[in-house]
């Protein structure tokens, strides 16, 4: 692999993992359209550090106090926001593990990528367009949390988006905006660290060369903007650019797909 090939796949990763448009779907789609050789599981350890060094980056003051009201005895509601995010880890890790094997392969298609960007777009048209914005993130809920968590768990199919089908998710059950996208974001932590904390153990030092490094760089970089740009953005605007995005490309992924035969 590049330095250069690292660096685009490092952004790719980074906007991919916290805008609601799939990363997963987004590794496959570049080398497949660019016609590069996949650069290997060692390139994507270091792209989920990257993404795991911006999330616990941008939200480290939340989860400080998340994790000490967690374990404390006074009932706050930082403390039920903790055991809500560990209760809604659960059935994506879950369908994670057990389809596994089907992520890595059969899932990978770029036609079925392509139908997904286009269905789920569809779906977060249809929910931040007619959903009410009510909620605030002191207003959420169990049951909203084990909902959107449950949800999550289509996320193992490139194209789905864990971002978006959990954004989705959320303004389905009424979530403002930035509450939906601030709640993925927490959630995202501890599936992300999980990720990078398996696949590490596969490292040996000779693979920590410069694509390695600078994938972890460029994805936390980019992924610490990607945040910060959607929080923002979120306040003024819905997720239509998203919607338009993901359709637009949906369909040439098609076209392209259906060509190559």
């Amino acid at each position: 692999m590049s330095f250069w090939q690292s660096v685009v796949l490092g952004i790719v990763q980074g906007i991919g993992e916290f805008l609601p448009i799939s990363s997963s779907a987004h590794l496959v789609l570049v080398p497949w359209l660019m016609k590069w050789i996949y650069a290997g599981l060692t390139f994507d350890v270091a792209l989920h550090i990257g993404t795991l060094l911006a999330v616990v980056s941008y939200f480290w003051r939340d989860w400080l106090v998340l994790l000490r009201d967690g374990f404390s005895c006074r009932p706050t509601r930082e403390r039920n926001l903790f055991w809500y995010l560990v209760l809604a880890t659960i059935p994506g890790a879950f369908f994670g593990y057990v389809f596994e094997e089907q992520a890595e392969t059969v899932f990978r298609e770029p036609l079925l990528i392509g139908i997904m960007l286009i269905v789920m777009g569809i779906v977060l048209y249809v929910a931040d367009r007619w959903s009410q914005s009510r909620k605030s993130l002191n207003q959420l809920t169990l049951a909203d949390a084990l909902g959107i968590g449950i949800s999550q768990a289509l996320a193992i199919i490139p194209g789905v988006s864990r971002a978006g089908i959990t954004m989705t998710c959320g303004r389905f059950l009424g979530l403002k905006r930035e509450t939906a996208a601030r709640f993925s974001f927490l959630l995202s932590t501890p599936i992300v660290f999980s990720a990078g904390v398996l696949q590490l153990k596969k490292l040996q030092v000779a693979d920590l060369n410069v694509p390695f490094i600078t994938g972890v760089v460029v994805s936390a970089l980019v992924g610490y903007l990607a945040i910060k740009f959607l929080l923002s953005y979120l306040t003024r605007h819905g997720f239509g650019i998203f919607v338009w995005y993901r359709l637009l490309l949906g369909v040439l992924v098609i076209i392209v797909a259906l060509s190559r035969g």
